[in-house]
């Protein structure tokens, strides 16, 4: 993790020049904030020069910005480590007639604790949570609670990718963005309130999901509980160092759709059967490279939840 070598980074900018590339903006990360509070108590100056990220580029859904409340973060379950923090943050919003904006975890250079008790240093592969993962965890928390903050009915928005020229904005209840195919990295959800303004709603209805009956809407909760009550860490399949791991099971069958490229607004088609492979996120450090920038060697995170 970048804060625990911090110490490193700005003591070597006492006497030179020390640059740190994130993704995203670095005020949007309270691990940012924190290591410019201690940079600056080192006598070390700070200046900072802002990029694009999700909190702005949210936008493109056609919610006004205003709208938003608190932004939650969604960790990947795993085994009995489910949090829940999320979800009264999320009532919070509601309560107050706004949106929120979920952010979904990243699993970047993540120890494989099997081979550390072997004294072996490696890594898990490079883990992105899905738009569908992060529903079926959401629909899980629900039927814990039961306070009707995530019902498979309710309003919300699927997000991929977004500033690329393949970003993907798909609209509809979580129900029906269970069968959606969000395709590639990086994923985010907007859970809506229900009092969208006027031009919120003709802002999203040509990126309308394919709807889905009441019948669909209770086998794909049904189906997406069952598989999120598995997820855990994956695990190693042998003692290779190349053998890739699977990411575990993912939510109900995906539909695939098709985007317009003018406008980036998808277009999704009716409903199909069962898709041919499911979804996986398998990236080798060519690909982590060409998506942020960094390598793995340079670059590590997962978003932090207070649960953690």
């Amino acid at each position: 993790m970048v804060e625990d070598s911090a110490e490193g980074i700005f003591g070597s900018a006492i006497n030179s020049d020390v640059a740190l590339l994130v993704v995203g903006d670095p005020l949007c990360a309270t691990t940012h904030t924190d290591m410019m509070i201690r940079a600056r108590k080192s006598g070390v100056k700070v200046e900072v020069v802002h990029n694009a990220s999700v909190m702005g580029a949210i936008a493109s859904t056609g919610l006004q910005l205003y709208q938003f409340g608190q932004t939650v973060s969604v960790p990947f379950f795993d085994g009995t480590w489910r949090p829940d923090s999320f979800y009264n943050k999320i009532k919070y919003n509601q309560g107050g007639s706004m949106h929120t904006l979920v952010l979904l975890d990243i699993k970047v250079k993540e120890p494989d604790f099997d081979a550390m008790g072997r004294n072996q240093k490696k890594f898990m592969p490079p883990r992105f949570m899905t738009v569908n993962q992060a529903i079926a965890q959401m629909l899980e928390v629900e039927e814990k609670r039961g306070e009707g903050v995530c019902c498979s009915h309710h309003m919300a928005i699927g997000c991929a990718r977004l500033g690329q020229p393949t970003q993907q904005i798909v609209a509809g209840t979580l129900a029906e963005l269970l069968l959606v195919d969000f395709g590639e990295p990086l994923h985010s959800v907007v859970l809506c309130h229900s009092e969208l303004h006027e031009l919120e709603r003709d802002f999203l209805e040509p990126m309308r999901a394919p709807q889905v009956t009441n019948e669909q809407s209770i086998e794909a909760a049904r189906l997406a509980l069952e598989q999120v009550a598995q997820l855990t860490r994956p695990e190693k399949e042998s003692e290779d160092e190349d053998e890739e791991s699977d990411f575990g099971p993912v939510v109900p069958t995906p539909v695939h759709t098709e985007s317009n490229t003018e406008s980036n607004v998808v277009v999704p088609p009716p409903p199909v059967g069962q898709a041919e492979e499911k979804l996986k996120h398998e990236m080798d450090d060519d690909d982590v490279m060409e998506l942020f920038g960094v390598s793995p060697s340079d670059f590590s995170g997962t978003i932090e939840d207070d649960d953690e």
